[in-house]
């Protein structure tokens, strides 16, 4: 792996966690994601399914991770079964976890082939009464392929007809939110990474660069460093893109007089960072481009201070809301009549400001959480407002990671530059 080891005491706690809240006699299991195909022999890179690596740390494919803490034998009360590697796969593939590594990565002692599983897990299911299974039911989730998950669902529901099966995704949803010093550390060093990704490339943007020049940069930045590259699909969005919410083309040349939009972070261990930053192509901002800015960031300043412990998340979002129109309406976007007699389920300030300010993150960019929990210490979120203008030609977003704590929050990219001021001056070096 490109990072550093992890502490197997993060995996070992939070499996003691979820075994805490499992129903009495109850097993649960964790499948690793797929090797996704394109075509011919072609596959996509691995990306290990976050909540096995949540709790057990193991980032290989084909394997399965089985919790019983109720199971008649001590052994058997957490398992992993691991792909059995050989010469043959040593020689094409690389390397495997061997049993002795997977314990020492994962902190479980109990450690069997893949070949085993089904055997085993016949043994274990006649000793318990339910079964938790995993299903990806995060709310902006769209799956139009069939998961591993999926697949053993099927298995299950046709090989045990008699079990109670339980979900997983709540507990999972309720546990991730919160984050263990560990984790904050790993998110830390991935904003670090990112950091340094947007230093570079403020020395390098000028006219006549194209977007994926600049992406280009970024990744030799991130690789660089021990991530594995991107945390998600990166936004290099020049001029009138930036007011596209997900571009991702990437191929526009930056033109002399446009603002330039990045949103785009590095991942380190699977954690991810989510910085937005939007600069000045000619090194400069023009008036009305420096106003829009400030705007956004009295919003974002604003919004943070809102990030803290007994806020909710409904709340948090009408409060932005309500700030973002007083900056419209100073902007000359909105008229404050109109925004006094607009109808309240459909604010004006949605035209020019339609996302949401801020998503849990963690092992996802957009982590788990319930939007009706309260907000609490060791939660991480992204603040990111921003205004689009597409009759003007661009638009700005800002967006920094937010530690919240027992005392109020912390920024996790503060020492990533935002003033305007500071920008100008650093593209002059």
């Amino acid at each position: 792996m490109r990072y550093s080891p992890i502490n197997n005491q993060l995996f070992i706690q939070n499996r003691q966690n979820l075994a805490q809240m499992l129903k009495p006699n109850s097993l649960a299991v964790f499948n690793s994601n797929d090797i996704m195909p394109t075509s011919a022999d072609g596959t996509m890179p691995f990306k290990q399914q976050s909540d096995i690596f949540y709790l057990s740390g193991i980032d290989q494919e084909e394997s399965i991770l089985v919790i019983f803490p109720n199971a008649k034998e001590e052994k058997h009360k957490e398992i992993l079964f691991l792909r059995e590697t050989d010469e043959h796969i040593a020689v094409w593939e690389g390397h495997k976890y061997t049993k002795e590594e997977a314990t020492q990565v994962s902190g479980v002692k109990t450690v069997y082939w893949l070949s085993q599983f089904r055997s085993i897990f016949y043994q274990l299911t006649c000793e318990c009464e339910s079964i938790y299974l995993n299903h990806n039911e995060h709310l902006r989730a769209v799956i139009e392929v069939e998961t591993r998950d999926m697949r053993f669902i099927k298995w299950v529901k046709e090989t045990f007809p008699l079990h109670r099966l339980e979900r997983l995704q709540p507990l999972m949803h309720y546990l991730r939110a919160i984050k263990s010093e560990i984790e904050i550390a790993l998110i830390k060093k991935a904003c670090e990474i990112t950091e340094k990704g947007f230093r570079r490339v403020l020395s390098f943007v000028k006219e006549g660069v194209m977007e994926y020049e600049v992406e280009a940069e970024l990744i030799h930045e991130f690789i660089r460093n021990g991530s594995k590259g991107f945390a998600y699909t990166p936004i290099i969005a020049s001029g009138k893109n930036a007011c596209v919410l997900h571009y991702i083309d990437n191929d526009k040349p930056c033109k002399a007089g446009d603002v330039l939009l990045m949103d785009v972070a590095a991942e380190y261990a699977n954690y991810a960072s989510d910085l937005t930053r939007t600069i000045p192509v000619s090194g400069k901002f023009s008036d009305r481009q420096r106003a829009v800015y400030n705007a956004v960031l009295r919003v974002m300043k604003e919004a943070k201070q809102m990030l803290v412990v007994g806020n909710n998340w409904i709340d948090y979002h009408k409060e932005v809301g309500k700030i973002m129109e007083g900056e419209l309406i100073g902007l000359g976007l909105l008229d404050k009549h109109e925004v006094a007699k607009q109808d309240p389920e459909k604010p004006l300030y949605k035209k020019y400001f339609m996302h949401g300010t801020s998503h849990h993150l963690g092992l996802d960019v957009h982590d788990y959480g319930n939007k009706y929990r309260t907000f609490e210490a060791g939660m991480v979120f992204t603040c990111e407002p921003g205004i689009y203008i597409p009759e003007e030609g661009f638009g700005i977003r800002l967006e920094n990671d937010i530690l919240i704590t027992p005392n109020g929050n912390v920024d996790l990219m503060e020492s990533i530059p935002i003033e305007a001021e500071e920008i100008e001056e650093l593209m002059k070096k």
